[in-house]
């Protein structure tokens, strides 16, 4: 039975150990407290000690432990909140430290008659700015309630069914799944809907280095088409005409006009090849169409 009123917490977690259950753990004090935790893992295998706590927990109802065998953060996402049993669901990071008001904020903002909560996320040395003319773009870390066209998953919640009749998370955003989030909330914009962003629904990032997305190295520093591909597929995806064409080209050029590579020339031609076998790939996600979720309202029971 979905209960409409209350939030079920969605947290992917992809090979993090400690600051996974740390991140459990603050969760589980929180006050009011989620109607349920669900932990999304896309762990082969946990360190001995994680996986006991971790069904410590679920053995206990204090989490929900759903195992996925292939690391997808945008299927993780769609999992957790097809099996959700709240009506209203909050995605978090598994690397963070909430704000004890955290629920409560969320809670307020929904019963304000908003669909979409953005809330605060902070990283590591960063404090809470208000937002003024001067600011040339809208930072996560603002103190200001205010619309804003984007979302961070890691800190938002949004109605069960809203998020079902827009198709979930489109599943083509694979491995890092850069601008998945852009995606997203175009398609929110879009579809008519406001995403409100409520600063007193506070986290705070610590941005662990390994693990999560950052498990396939970093941008700067990569062969690998993994941080590339979501970029062209959003570019592809979200642009038409001459636009897509002009992003499409300055793409790569962007990519190596960074400090690291006037610094590290002999990265240019590792860049460019990553940047070359992302665009591939994401073409060919891009011919085969989105892959959004069928629209099925079924709860585990």
């Amino acid at each position: 039975m979905l209960n409409r009123e209350s939030i079920s917490i969605v947290i992917p977690t992809y090979r993090r150990e400690n600051v996974l259950l740390d991140t459990i753990d603050f969760l589980l004090q929180l006050e009011p407290a989620p109607f349920e935790i669900l932990v999304v893992d896309q762990t082969n295998n946990h360190e001995a000690i994680t996986s006991s706590i971790l069904e410590e927990h679920d053995s206990h109802k204090r989490i929900r432990w759903i195992r996925l065998s292939c690391p997808s953060i945008t299927r993780a996402m769609n999992v957790g909140m097809q099996r959700a049993r709240a009506g209203i669901v909050l995605f978090l990071d598994d690397d963070i430290v909430p704000h004890p008001n955290l629920i409560a904020a969320h809670v307020s903002a929904h019963k304000s008659g908003h669909n979409i909560i953005a809330g605060q996320v902070l990283q590591p040395g960063e404090e809470p700015v208000p937002t003024s003319a001067e600011l040339r773009a809208f930072s996560f870390a603002s103190s200001s309630q205010q619309f804003v066209s984007e979302l961070m998953a890691g800190n938002f919640s949004i109605k069960r069914e809203l998020a079902l009749d827009l198709g979930g998370f489109d599943e083509n955003f694979v491995q890092v799944a850069y601008r998945f989030e852009s995606e997203f909330a175009q398609r929110v914009l879009s579809s008519g809907e406001r995403i409100f962003f409520e600063p007193k629904a506070s986290i705070r990032h610590l941005k662990v280095s390994s693990g999560g997305t950052r498990a396939y190295g970093h941008h700067l520093t990569t062969i690998r088409p993994s941080h590339a591909v979501g970029a062209y597929y959003f570019l592809l995806r979200s642009c038409n005409g001459s636009s897509r064409c002009v992003n499409l080209l300055r793409r790569p050029f962007r990519a190596v006009r960074t400090k690291h590579h006037a610094t590290h020339p002999w990265w240019i031609p590792a860049t460019l090849a990553a940047e070359a076998m992302g665009f591939a790939w994401a073409l060919f996600l891009y011919l085969q169409g989105p892959r959004l979720m069928t629209n099925s309202r079924t709860t585990d029971e």
